[in-house]
């Protein structure tokens, strides 16, 4: 039978609800870092009074940080103290496809189970054991730092990660050599800034900070985004593009920059490879051609060529979610070379910025996750976003072994990877043995045959870099351990000690792994003393080339734009059928699937919507708060109709990301998503996808 909550949870579940002593005893400040797959990576003021933390607040003195958080981390003691907490490890007791029951049991014997579970699949093969992970927590000892050992030392096979940003990251590889880019405090130096598929308001809130810096100055801030988010209703103006043409506007943007003669023809000459080439794509995409692709005017693209090659420094903050489309990573490429076009990058305010992770690779240590421990054993690689489809595969030449153990930690893959039927049902087989890391019962955890309790970001040590800005973070534990849960790092130690590996890589403890994460250019003093410490890099990195492509230059040669698979014109049959093209954002007090069962941060979400524009829903009969079914040849799902002024017609808006139990019918946006792949990084298209609506 199922266990009462506090079998599964607190001891006392009023735990979570006590408040902090109030008795005079002296608080204690820790340092933290936000742990968060964003691109702020803040850090953290946490504030501790006997035992238990009670505050969570900005660094004041970081830089980026300066003081601010967003809405779900200050809320983060909330999670930690949630009462559906996961504090025991648990077992299964049911079959996979009955509602989850499960049982109480001790860490030593969970181990073991697990342990000798996996050493029966790894004998026949090890390749059939995957791990399942991503960015549930960006640090790098939580994340890989002892489980990259533990699966190199298995001889297991190897998970792509490709979830959230391996197009993007793939086409500035292509593009500049790295994933790099300007400096965050420089934009607010700029003149204008294109905001470009980001609701940075939302998913990236200390950007915007610098962003309003340069609009109190005088800027001008465009907004580039299917949808009018909340941070187009603050810029001055809003291009409400097409999901998926964002490649032909840019291509649009350069045959102005060529035909008006708005070039820097000696940056070009100097540091860009293949521009006679890129030249000669330009100049077929007019004005007229790219506004009937994007659904834009032709005014409009002549507006913002003007505003880019005259209002200098121009900089563009692009962010991740136009690169969910098949043609997401020539996207990013072609935009990624408007700033060398017009001489950008010669000012610090003026280039772009995707990512900034690239600028940590030569201060890295890469053996952290010791890859010789496979000692040259073949492996294979499996797709995090072709799992549905993989999980269901059988044994084959082409594909190997059938996948039979998953090891999942740091993640919700059967919340957040795209055609979720074909997931869930992955997930039920009977033959497949899972082991889930988590917080809570999620729905991933809910069809694993063992859940193991993991500590949070305040009860365990970290380091961090970021992908939005140049400073390395700490993250010291404030807390114990609440009940028994245990670090990641922990467990794989342990489940490597039940399986017998003994080599000295896995007696290393977290302030060992602390060491050996960077090399000897990060002052660990330093950094434990501040709480972050800064990468010394240029301040205006590229004004003299110096891209760490091989050539040193940016590379345009095979850059162009790439249709949807899922329009009305590259699919118009299906468009007949599905005539709405659906984009999935996330919702504003959501992370993906994190924080969804915070309640707190749900009441404000309140429920799944789907906001559709008013003329849409006249067509279709449909009214404001209405239960909607969204649906195509993939899936359906049930969710509010929100007719909205923020969507433009034609294109509808599931936020997300939704646990598919707390959904109006137990299913969320990824019913109707597909896991076909993007031009490059290997990606999922989960803005591209044409669905229809319907009274449910």
């Amino acid at each position: 039978m199922n266990l009462p909550p506090q079998a599964l949870h607190h001891d006392d579940p009023a735990l979570a609800r006590t408040p902090a002593s109030r008795t005079g005893a002296p608080s204690r400040v820790v340092k933290g870092a936000c742990p968060h797959d964003c691109p702020d990576t803040c850090a953290l003021r946490i504030t501790v009074e006997e035992g238990k933390v009670v505050k969570v607040q900005g660094q004041p003195e970081h830089p980026s940080t300066h003081g601010a958080l967003c809405t779900k981390v200050s809320r983060y003691p909330e999670r930690t103290y949630h009462a559906e907490r996961l504090l025991h490890p648990l077992k299964r007791v049911n079959a996979k496809h009955e509602p989850p029951r499960f049982e109480r049991i001790g860490w030593d014997q969970a181990i073991a189970e697990i342990a000798g579970r996996l050493q029966a699949i790894a004998a026949r093969d090890p390749q059939a054991i995957l791990p399942y992970s991503y960015a549930g927590t960006m640090g790098l000892l939580q994340g890989e730092a002892m489980a990259g050992r533990f699966f190199n030392r298995l001889g297991a096979s190897c998970l792509d990660r490709t979830i959230c940003a391996s197009a993007g990251g793939a086409a500035l590889a292509a593009t500049y050599g790295h994933k790099v880019g300007m400096h965050l405090p420089h934009f607010a130096e700029s003149r204008l800034i294109l905001i470009w598929g980001s609701n940075s308001i939302a998913s990236n809130l200390h950007f915007w900070t610098f962003a309003n810096q340069a609009k109190r100055e005088g800027a001008k801030l465009v907004c580039i985004d299917p949808r009018k988010t909340e941070t187009a209703d603050k810029c001055h103006q809003h291009l409400a593009l097409l999901p998926g043409t964002d490649g032909a506007l840019a291509l649009g943007l350069m045959h102005e920059l060529i035909a008006h003669d708005w070039l820097d023809h000696d940056y070009i000459a100097r540091h860009v490879e293949g521009w006679e080439e890129l030249r000669t794509k330009a100049l077929a995409w007019t004005p007229e051609r790219t506004a009937a692709e994007c659904g834009l005017t032709a005014d409009e693209v002549r507006g913002l060529a003007r505003d880019y090659a005259t209002l200098a420094p121009a900089a563009i903050r692009l962010n991740y979610g136009m690169q969910r489309v098949r043609g997401g990573g020539n996207a990013v490429r072609l935009i990624a070379l408007l700033p060398c076009l017009t001489g950008a990058w010669r000012h610090r305010a003026g280039g772009l910025l995707l990512s900034s992770s690239g600028w940590f690779a030569p201060f890295k240590n890469p053996a952290l996750e010791r890859p010789e421990l496979r000692a040259g054993r073949p492996s294979r690689t499996i797709n995090m976003s072709t799992i549905g489809d993989d999980l269901l595969r059988e044994a084959s030449p082409d594909f190997g072994p059938r996948i039979e153990a998953l090891v999942v930690y740091n993640s919700n893959p059967v919340a957040v990877a795209p055609e979720s039927p074909k997931v869930v049902a992955g997930f039920q087989r009977p033959d497949l043995f899972t082991v889930v890391l988590e917080h809570f019962l999620t729905d991933t955890a809910d069809l694993a045959d063992y859940v193991l309790p993991a500590t949070t970001q305040l009860e365990h040590l970290d380091i961090h870099t970021s992908y939005g800005h140049t400073d390395v973070l700490i993250n010291e534990p404030a807390v114990a351990p609440l009940g028994e849960s245990r670090s990641n790092t922990r467990i794989f130690r342990e489940l490597a000690a039940a399986m017998g590996f003994d080599e000295p890589a896995f007696h290393d403890d977290d302030e060992a792994l602390l060491r050996q994460a960077f090399r000897d250019d990060i002052d660990l003093g330093q950094l434990r003393e501040r709480g972050w410490f800064k990468l010394p890099l240029k301040e205006a990195p590229f004004a003299e080339g110096g891209f760490p492509s091989a050539s040193g230059k940016a590379d345009a040669r095979g850059a162009d734009y790439v249709a949807n698979y899922e329009s009305r014109s590259s699919a118009p049959a299906l468009a007949a059928r599905y005539p709405l093209a659906m984009i999935s954002p996330p919702a504003r007090n959501h992370l993906n699937s994190t924080f969804v069962n915070v309640k707190s941060l749900r009441d404000i979400e309140g429920e799944q919507v789907l906001e559709m524009s008013a003329a849409d829903a006249t067509a279709r009969g449909l009214a404001d708060g209405q239960l909607v079914r969204v649906f195509n040849d993939r899936g359906s799902y049930a969710c509010r109709l929100d007719v909205s002024a923020r969507a433009r017609e034609g294109v509808v808006h599931g936020l997300g990301i939704w646990w598919r139990k707390l959904g109006a019918d137990g299913r969320n946006v990824n019913e109707v998503t597909h896991q076909r792949l993007t031009d490059m990084g290997r990606a999922p298209c989960f803005y591209d996808c044409l669905v229809e609506v319907a009274a449910a």
